[in-house]
């Protein structure tokens, strides 16, 4: 390969015609050959590849970088072949909050990647910061942050959200922690629903894994308001000292909503009582915060049509939700609910001033961000480089608008109210673990002769019983797992933790999970989605009965 030949591997440097018509050619190729994959019956492009245990051993032992590069058809095709048997979130796929992209998201980030833009500092990514700044005042607005004073970044997940947040809970503390290192008496608390985030930043921290208190959750999956004040007063009381509380607003596999006003208000009695320092709350709202888009929403007149039903669940959803600007951070994964590409998360705080105490000094960063010229630089940022992922989240927000966004969040609700009246119907072993929550998850749990979960909520079952019924729905996980090609349904092996009636400490549920994160999934599609879910019934008790014989 000569240095022309390399050249053309590159958009041109002129806006050359034949560069972009070999570019778009490329993109055309690929776009055209992942479309033929498609079936809408589906939920995978194409047939899954079954992988044998020696699988990805054989990868590594017989990949090779070549000697001299492959022509960009021949790269094209290659991608392709990776695209076979993925997930697509096709109207059957219901498994999890990994969304179909939309347009918008997809031009956004392929506008970041034609730029590459550094969100880091404007004078390297121009594009990416105009886009931060946009996108932090507007989801500043619809949370219902004062835009003059908040601030926030683009950054990796609802992870990096969590994590961050809790760097500036430390800070704010401990203003020479960064310095000197953290106490060894830092607490922290989240609800035993709570996404792992909190575990492995208190791990990174060196706050340790021993000083996260996790707090009861009550039937609607939220934290329990009552054990959150005993827990922090027994901290406080042993010389611990409470810094950060992460109050979970729409659970990954429930979608309980913890009430950030009612934590708000415990937090301040309880920094009142024993003289402390703020107690920094941050509102894990990564995927429940989208719907925000309610909050102003004209419940009374409607504006939207959306049924009786429908409305009355947003309301309550609404209830909760409308409280998360009482929260000192918060965060969006665009990537979920925002229905963007892999990787869209924007990290909020109230008051954007804070930040300030976790920026580096100017001699620390010689070689960005202390010049004449630019004036954004966030040197505060765990993060040195930065994805412009906000190009595509302004795309996303620009295109969907408010009421955009409000249509796709109803119609979540409306397929997963519709799902929950059929399992209800027709499935008499299968009890709904969520009922008290509704937006786009239904969580289920199947029985050995009729669903139980009234009692099992309630602390009435044995722990034989209850692990005999987690082992049941192991095995139903399997099948739906092997069954995915068809209906992509999701699971988890602790929607939640119950009492048992022998037994003092708290065990896990396993739950199914149907998750509506496609806009192609709606009401008439529910048929195929039960049959699949009652086949996979029979096929489990088929195997049992085998075993039996």
């Amino acid at each position: 390969m000569d240095f022309k030949s390399v050249q053309q591997l590159f958009p041109s440097e002129d806006g050359s015609k034949l560069q972009q018509k070999a570019f778009l050619k490329n993109i055309e190729n690929l776009v055209m050959n992942i479309d033929n994959l498609k079936n809408p019956n589906k939920s995978t492009l194409g047939t899954i590849q079954e992988k044998s245990d020696d699988f990805y051993k054989e990868l590594i032992e017989n990949t090779n970088t070549p000697q001299t590069g492959i022509e960009m058809e021949q790269v094209v095709h290659e991608l392709i072949n990776l695209s076979k048997g993925s997930p697509y979130q096709t109207r059957n796929y219901v498994t999890n909050s990994i969304p179909l992209a939309s347009i918008p998201g997809v031009i956004g980030q392929l506008t970041a990647s034609l730029l590459n833009s550094n969100s880091l500092w404007d004078v390297y990514g121009p594009a990416a910061t105009e886009a931060e700044v946009r996108v932090i005042s507007m989801m500043s607005k619809i949370v219902g942050y004062d835009y003059t004073k908040s601030w926030g970044y683009t950054t990796w997940g609802g992870q990096g959200a969590v994590f961050n947040g809790l760097r500036l809970a430390i800070v704010k503390q401990f203003p020479n922690s960064n310095k000197e290192g953290i106490p060894n008496n830092l607490y922290c608390f989240a609800s035993e629903n709570a996404h792992y985030s909190l575990l492995k930043s208190v791990e990174a921290t060196g706050i340790g894994s021993n000083h996260l208190i996790t707090v009861k959750a009550g039937s609607d999956h939220s934290m329990d308001l009552d054990d959150l004040r005993l827990k922090l007063e027994k901290v406080i009381q042993n010389g611990g000292i409470p810094v950060y509380i992460v109050a979970t607003t729409g659970a990954t596999d429930s979608f309980g909503i913890d009430d950030v006003k009612a934590i708000k208000e415990i937090a301040a009695e309880i920094e009142e009582k024993y003289q402390l320092k703020p107690i920094h709350i941050h509102a894990d709202s990564a995927m429940g915060g989208f719907y925000s888009f309610f909050r102003e929403y004209d419940f009374m007149n409607n504006p939207l049509q959306f049924e009786e039903e429908v409305l009355t669940s947003l309301k309550k959803i609404n209830n909760r939700m409308k409280y998360i600007h009482l929260a000192d951070s918060c965060c969006f994964d665009f990537h979920k609910l925002g229905q963007n590409p892999y990787n869209a998360s924007l990290y909020l705080v109230k008051n954007g001033q804070d930040f300030g105490l976790l920026d580096l000094e100017e001699f620390d960063t010689p070689y960005v961000g202390n010049r004449g010229y630019g004036s954004y630089h966030t040197g505060y940022t765990l993060e040195c480089s930065r994805m412009g992922s906000a190009i595509s989240i302004y795309a996303s927000l620009l295109a969907f608008g408010v009421e955009g966004y409000q249509q796709l969040l109803a119609n979540y609700i409306r397929v997963n109210l519709a799902f929950r009246k059929k399992l209800i119907t027709n499935f008499p072993r299968i009890g709904i673990t969520n009922s008290e929550t509704i937006g786009p998850i239904t969580t289920f749990r199947l029985y050995e002769n009729k669903a139980k979960w009234d009692l099992e909520i309630r602390g009435k079952l044995k722990v034989d019983e209850i692990e005999k019924t987690n082992e049941l729905n192991d095995r139903l996980f399997e099948i739906l797992g092997k069954n995915r090609e068809d209906v992509f349904f999701g699971d988890t092996k602790k929607q939640c933790m119950v009492y048992a009636s022998d037994s003092k400490e708290r065990l896990p549920v396993y739950v199914a999970k149907f998750f509506s994160i496609s806009p192609y999934t709606t009401i008439e599609h529910l048929d195929h989605i039960t049959t699949a879910l009652d086949s996979a019934i029979k096929e489990l008790e088929e195997i049992e009965n085998e075993v039996l014989i």
